[in-house]
């Protein structure tokens, strides 16, 4: 009797569990004005729920049948939904990067320089620009907390020898008019963006006109490895021109992807729950040695926060050089 009871409480909370997963994919991929929307997430709510109560009443096999024809359809159809590259996209994530490496020269197409003078206001500038590895000098990570303590977008930023910082930014590549969702990232609401830009743009626009506390740490790689990240995001760009991926909010994301290109380049790696709670991740950096040496993680926060910093620099030609004063190990 017990173990009859365990597997039905156990079928209904996966049933349940079922009904809500495909409730949202349906939500969230049929067209918002389709006919017949509302009556299909409706319809599904229906059968699951009435898969869910069959097994109480005796009717266990029917309830199987039933929920099992269900899901093949919904995955099925759910297979069907492609990431494409070619829609009608935000400005800020129109264009992708494009890259050609001759020897130590690389020349980046699509680098986003944007002037924003509010975040509904900003003239476009998409620049060529040639980068000489050998003047490779440094990688800073930038967190940018935008909803609490515990969730931050991680940018990596490589500094050069003349000066010139070029921050990468992996994200959700919004079509014209949407936001982001992370429900919805669940959900192949978006496909995955990989954005170059200056930072006067990119760190600029969360820092300043965001208003979101911004907060940097020199990483300790040795130059091999400075240099395989950089060459990294490249290769990840190109991969996402060929085939584009689905960004997904808790396994393809800014915090994920950057994580696998790094184990690639510095071997094992060990898995931890701040690299989903990405507001924690300076935390796990510092327990592998990654921050300044011989400076404590809360000597590091505070000197990291750059928004004051920032504000002050704001339309400054030498703002890269200006957040970063005062940060340990610069």
């Amino acid at each position: 009797m017990l173990l009859h009871l365990s597997l039905l409480w156990l079928g209904s909370l996966l049933s349940l569990s079922a009904t809500a997963w495909g409730g949202l994919a349906l939500g969230y991929q049929l067209p918002a004005r389709g006919p017949g929307r509302g009556w299909m997430i409706g319809a599904w709510i229906v059968m699951g729920l009435l898969v869910t109560v069959l097994p109480w009443s005796g009717h266990a096999g029917a309830a199987l049948v039933v929920g099992a024809i269900a899901m093949t359809v919904l995955l099925a159809w759910w297979r069907t939904i492609r990431p494409s590259n070619t829609r009608v996209w935000a400005d800020d994530v129109a264009r992708q990067l494009g890259s050609r490496v001759v020897g130590d020269i690389v020349t980046l197409e699509n680098v986003r320089n944007f002037e924003w003078r509010s975040l509904g206001d900003y003239s476009a500038r998409w620049e060529t620009r040639q980068y000489d590895l050998g003047q490779l000098r440094s990688v800073d990570a930038l967190l940018s907390y935008w909803t609490g303590p515990l969730i931050a977008h991680v940018l990596v930023s490589f500094g050069f020898a003349d000066d010139r910082y070029l921050a990468f930014s992996i994200e959700i590549r919004k079509e014209h008019g949407e936001a982001y969702s992370a429900l919805g990232g669940f959900f192949r609401k978006f496909e995955t963006g990989l954005v170059a830009a200056d930072e006067r743009d990119i760190v600029r626009l969360r820092s300043n006109l965001r208003r979101e506390d911004v907060y940097l740490y020199r990483i300790a790689l040795p130059p091999d490895a400075i240099r395989s990240l950089f060459l990294a995001y490249l290769a990840e760009a190109e991969s996402l021109r060929r085939r584009p991926r689905w960004y997904n909010t808790a396994t393809a994301n800014c915090t994920t992807v950057v994580f696998e290109m790094l184990r690639r380049i510095v071997g094992r790696l060990p898995l931890d729950y701040r690299l989903l709670l990405s507001g924690r991740l300076p935390e796990y950096i510092a327990g592998l040695g990654g921050l300044t040496p011989g400076v404590d993680l809360a000597t590091l926060r505070r000197a990291g926060c750059i928004n004051t910093r920032a504000w002050l620099a704001d339309q400054d030609p030498a703002f890269s050089q200006r957040i970063r004063d005062g940060v340990p190990g610069i």
